[in-house]
C-alpha cells in the first residue's frame, strides 16, 4: 500500500471523500498528493482524479525533469466558483486526463498561501485587467507565467490547455519568452502596457 492510500485509511471511518467517483462501499476512486495536507480546501480535492499537487519543490522538480507546463489553481474554501469549477473540471475524468498526462497540476489554499495567491493574481490582472478566483495560471517548470485566468468552462479549459499543449510541443521558446516578459513587466511596474503581450502566441482565453 502506497503513502497516499495509507494516508486515506488514516482518516478513519468517519472521513467522508468528496467526489463522484466512489466505489460500491462508498470508497474514493482517486487519491492525489492533497491527501497528505492539513488544509480543509485542500482536502476538498484529495480525490479528484486530477493528479494535484501541493505548491513544492516535488511538484517543480518533477515538471523539470518530465518538461512539462505546470497547471496551478488558486482557490478557496468558501469560493463559489472554485467548487463549481472542481466540480465542472476537476472531478472530471476527461479534464483530469488531459491534464495528468501534459501538466503537473498543483492546487494552492490562497488563505495558507496568500504570497503565491498575489504573485499570480499580478499575471491575471497584466494580462487580463482583472482577477478573481478560481485563479488558473500556467507556468514554465521554473514557476514563470505565461497565461493566467479565473473561472472557465470544462469546454473552455480544454480549449485552452490543448493550446497550451500545441505550443509547449511547437513554440516552447516562445512560450519562455513570454513567460520572461511578462516577469520584467511585473517586476518593473504593475501599469505597464499590455502591448507586451505577443498576441501571435498568447493562449486565447476568451474562447466566447
Amino acid at each position: 500500500m502506497n503513502k497516499l492510500d495509507q494516508n486515506y485509511i488514516d482518516k478513519g471511518k468517519n472521513y467522508i471523500p468528496r467526489t463522484q467517483h466512489l466505489d460500491k462501499q462508498g470508497h474514493a476512486k482517486f487519491v492525489n498528493h492533497l491527501i497528505l495536507t492539513s488544509s480543509p480546501y485542500l482536502l476538498q480535492h484529495a480525490h479528484n482524479p486530477v493528479n494535484w499537487y501541493e505548491f513544492s519543490d516535488k511538484a517543480f522538480d518533477k515538471a523539470k525533469h518530465e518538461n512539462k507546463p505546470i497547471f496551478i489553481s488558486i482557490g478557496y474554501a468558501t469560493c463559489h466558483w472554485c467548487h463549481i469549477m472542481e466540480k465542472e473540471s476537476f472531478d472530471n475524468i476527461e479534464v483530469a486526463t488531459f491534464l495528468n498526462q501534459y501538466f503537473i497540476a498543483i492546487k494552492v489554499d490562497r488563505e495558507i498561501r496568500p504570497d503565491i495567491d498575489n504573485a499570480y493574481m499580478n499575471v491575471s490582472q497584466l494580462l487580463n485587467s482583472s482577477g478573481g478566483w478560481p485563479l488558473n495560471a500556467i507556468l514554465l517548470p521554473n514557476g514563470k507565467a505565461f497565461f493566467a485566468g479565473t473561472y472557465f468552462t470544462r469546454k473552455k479549459l480544454l480549449d485552452i490547455l490543448a493550446q497550451v499543449q500545441n505550443l509547449w510541443e511547437n513554440k516552447a521558446d516562445e512560450l519562455n519568452k513570454q513567460a520572461n516578459k511578462i516577469s520584467q513587466a511585473i517586476n518593473q511596474t504593475k501599469e505597464i502596457s499590455k502591448q507586451i503581450v505577443n498576441d501571435n502566441i498568447i493562449i486565447k482565453s476568451k474562447l466566447y
